[in-house]
């Protein structure tokens, strides 16, 4: 796992290239790597940060040179064995063992048609000499991020977006559409970029410069066209030995010339995963995490570190325990930095934190259970929104009843909180919609009226693209299967949009890599090709992946209720942060801005401080985006100024 840049055609590009290399040290402390060359009437500049983890010498490092080739590139991946077999005997003399060089060979030997052929995660860009052309490449589902901006005929590209915005040369602007989405949805959606110019370099393409000015962009992966493909394999009654296809991905992504660990949480995810391994690497270390007594007790949460005891001892992994009572003041600036985009999701500090402890043990790889339940249909939502439709055939006088009797009772006392309340709330805030508003109200933080009661009345028009955004990806496929109609819209927007971003910056800022073996292409196939009647049976998610865990995990393990890698947000509210929340609310630059209203503001968090509503999401997100927004605004390093 690395960190890469550079610029084509750009003005002063190798001192840019080299400010935007120097941002990201912290993805690669091991090495750090330049190149240039004309490019057409301009430069192309290279620059690479190396974390060693295949190949630990120098024949691996970048940007790597090769008869009129040069790449820059982080990632993994898994299926490099082969490849190199299938290049040697074409007659490819290898230098080294790194993947680097067996994505170099691909690339001279197959040009664009290499990608679809490629299993791991990576995001690169490759020179060619003789042509002058720049090509740049992101894996099939988003694992590692790409972003880059254009102005005129030049271009300039990162691993992360504070790196474009630390060293172009002069101010981006913040985008008020992205801010709206980040509200919504609490995280900015892949297809969105929190400043103006920049964009993401979408999952599953590609994009070449040439030295004429000309662009040209390609796809060479599509979700929605792999769902298709399962659907039809379902037909035929093909299915999956899914057992042996994530025993297998396991195995790959153990792949490494340093030590790896896992994240066991006490889950189904982390817990077979982490099975898997110790069978391949016996005594593989495994950290997790536990919050303060009185914290998880206000928060009413599940004793996860029990389970993660239990699969520890039964495999013999090397357990690592890690109490997380942060100093949440501390790193909440800290964590909204790294993140790049604002994200609403307090588990990037657990990520971050484990990361961290595993790093000082030494420790650089880590596989993560990331991905089963998009894949698999294992949050709560999915399973809600099947209940919701049962629910809608309840008379509509009893619903109206039963609605009333739960918006009157309290989510939290002084003491402690009410999981069962909170989760009845939530669901009651869906149930009778249709299906796609359904789903989308599921797990975003605000309806329609809510969002538009809570922002600027002339971004009403930014609320409603936001919202047909959403309701367009979730139309885009021809699936009669509404549970795998969920999965794919979280596989293309959930996945790439929150949980592979925190995960992906979490770890990196502390110079760790994180591997997630369900994102993989060939688990990906295997996921579409399950009916959704087979993912959920009965109130039971993830039922396809329970019964392949359950020959290999104790049956305690497999089917204990879901737990949550989240953080005791009403503690911290109540406590650590209730006076940065005041501050935030009454003179927040958000509010001064006039980008927030401060009387929406101030219902929410007299409503959460009295126990009728649960709010600390929301909360919390406001603070990550004040945060993320003083940063962007400050003057220093951004433009002041929003455009729509």
């Amino acid at each position: 796992m690395c960190g890469i840049a550079g610029t084509y055609r750009w003005p002063d590009g190798k001192a840019v290239t080299d400010r935007l290399t120097d941002t990201l040290a912290h993805r690669g402390p091991d090495g750090a790597g330049r190149y240039s060359h004309p490019a057409g009437d301009g430069e192309v500049h290279l620059g690479h940060r190396r974390l060693a983890i295949i190949d630990l010498s120098g024949t691996g490092a970048q940007p790597m040179v090769s008869d009129g080739l040069v790449l820059t590139y982080n990632g993994e991946l898994y299926n490099a064995t082969e490849l190199r077999a299938e290049l040697a005997a074409a007659g490819v003399r290898f230098r080294g063992t790194s993947d680097t060089e067996v994505l170099l060979e691909a690339w001279r030997r197959w040009g664009t048609d290499c990608l679809p052929r490629l299993r791991g995660m990576f995001a690169f860009g490759v020179f060619d000499e003789r042509t002058g052309e720049l090509v740049l490449a992101r894996d099939q589902l988003g694992i590692k991020p790409l972003f880059l901006l254009r102005r005129g005929e030049g271009l300039v590209f990162a691993s992360e977006l504070k790196a474009l915005a630390g060293a172009t040369g002069g101010p981006l602007q913040v985008d008020q559409a992205a801010l709206v989405a980040s509200l919504l949805y609490y995280w900015v959606p892949d297809s969105r970029c929190a400043f103006r110019e920049v964009e993401k370099l979408p999952p599953g393409s590609w994009l070449r410069c040439r030295p004429d000015g000309r662009v040209e962009r390609g796809r060479f992966w599509n979700l929605k066209d792999v769902a298709a493909e399962g659907r039809e394999r379902a037909r035929a009654g093909e299915q999956p030995d899914l057992a042996a296809v994530v025993e297998e991905s396991t195995r790959r992504h153990l792949l490494s010339d340093v030590p790896v660990a896992t994240f066991l949480s006490g889950g189904l995810d982390s817990s077979y995963l982490t099975a898997l391994a110790a069978h391949e690497r016996p005594g593989i270390s495994a950290y997790t995490i536990g919050f303060r007594a009185e914290d998880a007790r206000f928060e009413a949460m599940p004793d996860d570190l029990r389970y993660a005891r239990q699969v520890a001892e039964r495999f013999g992994v090397d357990l690592h325990e890690i109490e997380i009572a942060p100093n949440v003041l501390d790193l909440l600036p800290r964590m909204t930095y790294h993140l790049d985009e604002p994200i609403g999701d307090p588990a990037a500090i657990n990520t971050f934190l484990i990361c961290s402890a595993a790093r000082e043990a030494g420790v650089k790889v880590m596989l993560s259970g990331m991905g089963a339940d998009e894949l698999f249909a294992g949050y709560r939502k999915h399973l809600a929104n099947l209940i919701a439709l049962r629910y809608q055939r309840v008379p509509r006088p009893l619903r109206r009843g039963v609605s009333g009797a739960v918006d009157r009772l309290p989510v939290a006392t002084s003491r402690r909180g009410f999981r069962s309340v909170r989760f009845a709330k939530r669901f009651l805030s869906f149930a009778d919609l249709p299906e796609e508003t359904a789903f989308r109200r599921s797990y975003t933080m605000y309806d329609q009226s809510e969002l538009l009661a809570l922002l600027d009345p002339d971004l009403a028009g930014t609320v409603e693209d936001v919202l047909t955004e959403h309701a367009d990806v979730y139309a885009d496929n021809d699936l009669d299967d509404f549970v795998n109609r969920m999965c794919l819209t979280d596989a293309r927007m959930f996945l790439p949009g929150l949980n592979l971003t925190y995960t992906d910056r979490s770890s990196m800022a502390a110079s760790t890599e994180v591997r997630v073996p369900y994102v993989d292409v060939e688990v990906v196939r295997a996921a579409f090709a399950v009916p959704g009647d087979r993912k959920i049976v009965g109130r039971q998610g993830k039922a396809v992946l329970k019964e392949a865990a359950a020959s290999v995990l104790p049956r305690e393990i497999v089917y204990r209720p879901k737990g949550l890698f989240s953080a005791p947000l009403r503690a911290w509210m109540s406590r650590d942060l209730a006076p940065l929340v005041r501050e935030v609310v009454h003179d927040g630059e958000l509010v001064r801005s006039g980008f927030l209203r401060r009387d929406a503001l101030a219902r929410m968090v007299a409503e959460d401080a009295a126990g009728q509503q649960d709010f600390s999401k929301h909360l919390w997100h406001v603070l990550t985006l004040e945060y993320w927004y003083r940063d962007a605004t400050s003057g220093s390093r951004q433009s002041t100024r929003l455009t729509a």
